[in-house]
């Protein structure tokens, strides 16, 4: 076994005594800010006023800003148009930078929309750490941040199968005087939207949380319902329609491609629950709804695969007419036994004879079929045992005379 020496030589090595008495190198006093400036990741540090005391050229090109208009801001001010996913605006003390300020903790991962100045909009991905004194107290936040709108891109593209689940959160202001409660929950179900020819909507919708007359009631004093009509009620749950002179929430999720699914209701707040294609960019739903309620967050979403199924198929097959007969035949209960509504009263909804509604729900009858037994063969039949049961349920050929 070969022997060594306290200082970690071999026996028998010899030592280099001009290296060991080498003074160790010594790195030149501004090699930090050579280094950040030489980065290629955008970095800025801010002091306790909120002023960048220092950026490099990658942080101004990445924010559109010179280096030196950068360092003549803090990161506080209102010039920087920063959100959420959804699109909501960050708040200050919400920001990073405030939160390492406040806490002396690192942040990691922070991600944001941010609006240039010229109007376009980037992806960045941050990372914030302190700089400690020797009390210690935070001196400094370094921060590191990249660009990843190209990553965000075409995450958004690998989603289009996908549904985005989302739930948005508004105070109790948000429903009519009508439906507030003061304890316990009502929940409602958005089944179907279905716009009219004259611009109106009949929206069809259900809850077991509501007596049939008080449900039908309650939905006739919002404001924007025109009539409301009880469709049935069975095992406790009422089902109706109501006619809608002008845009609802519901409408937004349905104008972006996807549906409204649930309305919640508690004393402290009303929840809007919808569905959006995994490629729709959910800020538009949020501004959608702020329409209506300017105060509404976003407080969950959730991407879910989906294959294109049976009833994606045959919605892209059938004509906007077509698709409105079917949906409104099924939903207002006139494939049922007994009917909850004649073929009259969904022509007239329409606008159009009986016999011109016939033949568009004919018509939009025998796509169906021809997509389940025909073109899809055994892809479609599989795809039906996958599908929500409510919208791969297949109307029977009634009498529709």
């Amino acid at each position: 076994m070969t022997e060594t020496t306290p200082m970690g030589r071999r026996e028998g090595e010899s030592v280099d005594v001009h290296r060991a008495n080498e003074p160790q190198r010594t790195l030149p006093m501004d090699f930090v800010r050579r280094v950040f400036d030489a980065s290629p990741i955008s970095i800025v540090v801010v002091d306790p006023t909120g002023a960048f005391v220092f950026a490099n050229e990658r942080a101004a090109e990445t924010l559109g800003v010179t280096v030196e208009t950068l360092t003549n801001r803090t990161y506080e001010q209102s010039d920087w148009k920063i959100y959420y996913d959804d699109g909501s605006p960050i708040p200050v003390d919400e920001h990073p930078i405030s939160r390492v300020f406040r806490t002396g903790k690192p942040e990691f991962g922070f991600e944001h929309w941010i609006e240039l100045p010229d109007g376009s909009e980037r992806w960045l991905s941050s990372n914030s750490a302190p700089i400690l004194n020797e009390e210690p107290a935070v001196e400094y936040v370094v921060v590191s941040f990249e660009d990843v709108t190209g990553l965000k891109r075409r995450e958004e593209r690998l989603t289009t199968e996908h549904v985005r689940y989302l739930e948005f959160r508004a105070d109790q202001s948000a429903v009519p005087p009508s439906l507030r409660v003061k304890h316990g929950k009502t929940r409602i179900d958005i089944e179907s939207i279905v716009s009219m020819p004259d611009g109106t909507t009949v929206q069809y919708m259900g809850t077991s949380d509501l007596a049939a007359r008080a449900f039908v009631s309650a939905v006739e004093e919002v404001p924007h319902f025109l009539e409301a009509r009880l469709l049935s009620t069975a095992d406790g749950y009422c089902r109706l329609e109501a006619h809608s002179e002008s845009a609802t929430v519901s409408e937004v999720f349905g104008s972006l491609g996807g549906r409204a699914r649930t309305v919640i209701i508690s004393p402290e707040e009303v929840r809007f629950l919808g569905e959006i294609p995994g490629d729709v960019d959910p800020r538009l739903v949020a501004a959608g709804i702020r329409r209506f309620h300017p105060d509404v967050e976003l407080i969950s979403e959730e991407l879910v695969y989906s294959p294109h199924l049976l009833y994606d198929v045959v919605a892209d097959a059938l004509t906007n007419r077509q698709m409105a007969a079917l949906d409104a035949a099924y939903f207002s209960g006139y494939f049922d036994t007994p009917r909850a509504t004649t073929g009259d009263e969904l022509a007239d909804k329409f606008g159009v004879t009986r016999q011109t509604f016939n033949q568009h729900l004919r018509k939009a009858q025998r796509t169906v079929f021809e997509y389940l037994f025909e073109k899809s063969g055994e892809d479609a039949r599989g795809s039906v045992l996958e599908c929500d049961l409510r919208h791969c349920r297949l109307p029977r050929e009634g009498h529709t005379e």
